[in-house]
């Protein structure tokens, strides 16, 4: 280990005591939940980083996610032909990509994946996955089936891990509806994940495998910080319980697809408005500040442009600085962890791996701090699909909901950024893990 890396196993215990600072009842802590949490985060993370067969499974794993990758894009190649090739592509009758297109490239991926989980769901491998992970955190943190069944659904899929617990959420206490929102917004689902793959890829070859893995890490990183911000002084109904997992089944294999791939569509026409929308209006707040900004640097003697990206450097410089980011990258990183939430993930990684083509991070073990770093839905706009999730599902829930929701919010920031310090705490330069980033 090095510097950096002390850094990062340091920034672990810097983010636990921030969560505790802003914590609702600190005399409260569920220890339990904290040393099998972080204990949890440094066995998966030794599994991946160091262990030589962690290693290679690693390694299985980022090459099945690019593999399935390909063969959802055949389907998009024959509806919207070269335009669906990315960078470097070549088609089976020599068309040649035009070069990388979200709309074309990426979001086709987000129908396929959706289906292949519907398909997963029906046929029960997908509810034995996510029992599996249940299990494991009642067991060892001894919170609720509720939450733990929540939490374990996040690690593959995004919203709709909501309708697994459908039958309790009404009964929820305030600490385990903020563990529902916070492992929501800590982690990715598998669908969306494809995306991030796809922008990544050319700069980052194995970067399918290192968001899988942070999948895994963020699931007990927002189980730890929620129960810090919000702990529990109330008897949960399914403490200590297994929870079988809710879902309606479909019909048969075919509806499956069918309903999975409307889903898919349901989610673009999603991720489409919120671009579109928060983009635009995240351009016209630029622009009024750097009309302030050429208004005041002359009174002040200060230079330089006035933006919201460079407000996030700032406020998030520090904690990327305790995440193990050299001093060199710590401004861009900041800037681009910063914007996440705000701007969502998916710009965050478009940005990321602009910076990296542009040669703008001087270290490898920055690009992979920063990729773990954003792999969550830790942001204002998810915040509110979440809340209107649990609200639709238990109207009963609206009323209290607000500032948990907050609370939630900044739970599952502090969660990514801790996955990023154990990437950052195992992180070797000469690993096989970065495949040429």
């Amino acid at each position: 280990m090095d510097g950096y890396n002390f850094v990062s196993l340091a920034g672990i215990f810097v983010l636990l005591g921030i969560a505790w600072v802003l914590s609702a009842n600190r005399r409260n802590m569920n220890w339990r939940v904290i040393g099998w949490g972080v204990g949890l985060q440094f066995l998966v993370g030794a599994f991946i980083f160091v262990v030589p067969a962690g290693a290679r499974a690693f390694l299985i794993v980022n090459d099945v996610v690019v593999k399935i990758l390909e063969s959802a894009g055949k389907g998009a190649y024959f509806v919207f032909g070269r335009l669906a090739l990315g960078p470097g592509q070549v088609s089976e009758s020599g068309e040649e990509s035009i070069g990388f297109i979200l709309a074309f490239q990426a979001f086709p991926t987000i129908i396929f994946f959706s289906s292949m989980l519907a398909v997963l769901y029906h046929i029960g491998v997908m509810p034995r996955l996510i029992k599996v992970f249940a299990k494991v955190f009642t067991r060892l943190m001894r919170v609720s089936g509720a939450e733990s069944l929540a939490t374990a659904s996040n690690i593959f899929v995004g919203v709709e891990s909501n309708l697994t617990i459908k039958p309790y959420l009404a009964r929820l206490t305030p600490s385990e509806l903020c563990t529902v929102l916070t492992a929501g917004m800590a982690t990715v689902a598998s669908n969306v994940l494809a995306l991030y793959v796809l922008t990544l890829q050319k700069q980052f070859p194995t970067i399918a495998g290192h968001l899988v893995s942070a999948s895994l890490l963020s699931a007990p990183a927002a189980l730890i910080m929620s129960k810090i911000l919000l702990p529990e002084t109330g008897t949960p109904e399914t403490l200590g319980l297994h929870v079988e997992p809710y879902y309606e089944r479909d019909g048969g294999l075919f509806e499956a697809i069918i309903n999975g791939s409307n889903a898919g569509v349901r989610m673009i026409a999603g991720i489409v408005a919120l671009l579109v929308a928060v983009l635009g209006l995240v351009a016209l707040v630029n622009l009024v500040l750097s009309n302030a900004g050429n208004f005041v640097n002359p009174l002040l003697g200060a230079k330089g442009q006035w933006s919201l990206d460079g407000l996030f450097g700032y406020l998030f410089y520090p904690l990327t600085l305790v995440l193990g980011v050299p001093t060199d990258d710590a401004g861009v990183v900041s800037r681009i962890v910063g914007e996440r939430l705000i701007v969502t993930e998916v710009a965050a990684y478009g940005h990321l791996g602009a910076a990296m083509q542009q040669g703008l991070l001087a270290h490898p073990r920055s690009a992979v701090i920063a990729a773990y770093a954003l792999c969550g839905f830790a942001h204002i706009a998810s915040m509110a699909i979440f809340v209107g999730s649990v609200c639709a599902l238990a109207p009963q829930c609206t009323r209290n909901i607000g500032p948990v929701a907050v609370r939630a919010l900044v739970a599952a920031n502090l969660a990514c950024l801790m996955t990023a310090c154990v990437a950052g705490t195992f992180f070797n330069e000469n690993s096989i893990l970065l495949g040429g980033s």
